[in-house]
């Protein structure tokens, strides 16, 4: 089918779809229908960048944008024949009518400006977590989604998980009980993500020619290149990532973000080792989140623990083991503790054992909530398409979780107890940490201004 023809076609199902009782999320932009593949474009094609063009292997992959060509020099030979460009504004400029959907997996400091680069010219679009790299972005991405009308998803790969729906369905029915207290933990800062260079500011020297060091650092101020920044110890670096809590919170934080509702913290505490250096991250962190009562939900303490700080044993622990070294969560309830080992909600269990065992019985005859089929790029194009509901990490809910996650990296950047005013957007009492909520952004890569 030639260029006019799709599109011809495409507008024909579109306005066919919008008379049926599909909801306006399912239909989005003309052009996008379940009787066509999309056209997607990938922003960050190495990396996760590839778990995007597998993920969306079945739909067309009209663009490929990266500013290192070496490490997106496999993708590039999988898709030889695909346009590809250093620079996502040109490449939206130039073939912006070409393109449905824009997937992005950049480093944290630029996917609020792909997104609304993309957003603005009505293209749905996918991101990476953490959704930002301030709170600021986080809100104007949730009203960017809203105003243009696009079908969007961060990408939490533990959100499509059985094992999410079944915690869901067991705080629900009441079998946890009242919870109060949630911990969570991981095992980094650790290598290769989280290196400390050995001397501040780090060693600079000239960028490879294969690399667009400019285009890289987009929005933040300019600094020279450094081997302690690339390929991937720039999450460790405030000015491009959001540390341990960047890279796992959203993660690890999902379950009991969303099954208990928790909404926004009034509170964050801090206990850190002493940053190397007011620009990188401290090599671990004790942040402890206190959310207000829920209707007739309690408050909730939640604590997160990073490496080199010990995780206390539930209060129920039968197991007779350590828990997970990698990082999970558990939330003590008033009646069982819910606990899932690992990052994400792969495989949930109630501890003690006993009272498990006693209860599997109950927990298989409980009715099940849908299960997602395949990953969160999958969801998320199936509900353009209008082949399934709304993304569960769709920005109205990917926004307030990474909102949360960045108050406690707020609070491991300055040290200091975050007094948080959701309804203001601003710390209480301490104004000059106000001025990390919204970043300054150097010109030509200012987005949103005006929503």
């Amino acid at each position: 089918m030639n260029h006019a023809n799709r599109r011809k076609f495409l507008k024909t199902a579109s306005l066919t779809a919008a008379a049926t009782t599909l909801p306006r999320f399912a239909i989005g932009k003309p052009g996008a229908s379940a009787n066509s593949k999309l056209n997607i474009a990938v922003v960050g094609v190495g990396g996760m960048g590839g778990y995007a063009t597998r993920s969306a292997a079945n739909e067309n992959q009209v663009a490929l944008c990266d500013v290192d060509d070496v490490k997106a020099a496999p993708h590039y030979k999988k898709y030889p024949d695909t346009p590809r460009f250093k620079d996502f504004r040109v490449m939206l400029d130039k073939m912006g009518d070409d393109i449905d959907a824009v997937a992005i997996s950049t480093p944290d400091h630029t996917h609020f400006a792909a997104a609304m680069a993309a957003m603005e010219r009505g293209k749905h679009v996918f991101v990476q977590k953490p959704l930002a790299h301030n709170i600021w972005q986080c809100r104007t991405l949730r009203k960017a989604a809203a105003h243009y009308k696009v079908v969007t998803q961060m990408g939490n790969q533990g959100h499509t998980f059985d094992g999410m729906r079944r915690i869901k369905e067991w705080v629900d029915a009441g079998i946890v009980g009242d919870v109060k207290e949630v911990v969570t933990w991981t095992n980094r800062p650790n290598a290769p993500w989280f290196i400390p260079p050995s001397s501040f500011p780090p060693q600079s020297g000239p960028a490879p020619s294969t690399l667009d060091w400019d285009l890289w650092q987009g929005p933040t101020k300019r600094r020279d290149y450094s081997l302690d920044y690339l390929p991937t110890r720039w999450r460790g670096w405030w000015d491009y990532g959001c540390g341990a809590l960047g890279d796992i919170g959203c993660h690890t934080f999902d379950a009991p973000f969303w099954v208990l509702g928790l909404g926004s913290p009034i509170k964050v505490e801090v206990e850190r080792k002493e940053p190397l250096n007011p620009g990188f991250i401290p090599m671990g962190s004790v942040i402890t989140y206190h959310f207000p009562a829920r209707g007739k939900k309690p408050p909730v303490k939640l604590t997160w623990y990073e490496k080199g700080y010990d995780v206390p044993l539930p209060k129920r622990w039968d197991e007779g083991k350590p828990l997970d070294a990698g990082g999970g969560m558990y939330m003590e309830g008033t009646e069982n503790t819910l606990y899932h080992p690992g990052m994400r909600p792969r495989s949930p269990r109630l501890t003690p054992s006993s009272a498990f065992n006693e209860l599997k019985p109950k927990l298989a005859k409980m009715d099940r909530s849908p299960s997602v089929k395949g990953g969160p790029i999958d969801e998320w194009v199936r509900a353009i398409k209008g082949e399934g509901p709304a993304p569960g990490s769709q920005f109205d809910y990917a926004a307030p979780l990474t909102e949360m996650v960045l108050l406690g990296a707020l609070a491991q950047r300055t040290g200091k107890t975050i007094d948080w005013d959701p309804e203001k957007m601003l710390v209480k009492g301490q104004p000059e940490l106000n001025e990390l909520i919204k970043e300054p952004t150097r010109e030509g890569w200012q987005y949103g201004e005006k929503l």
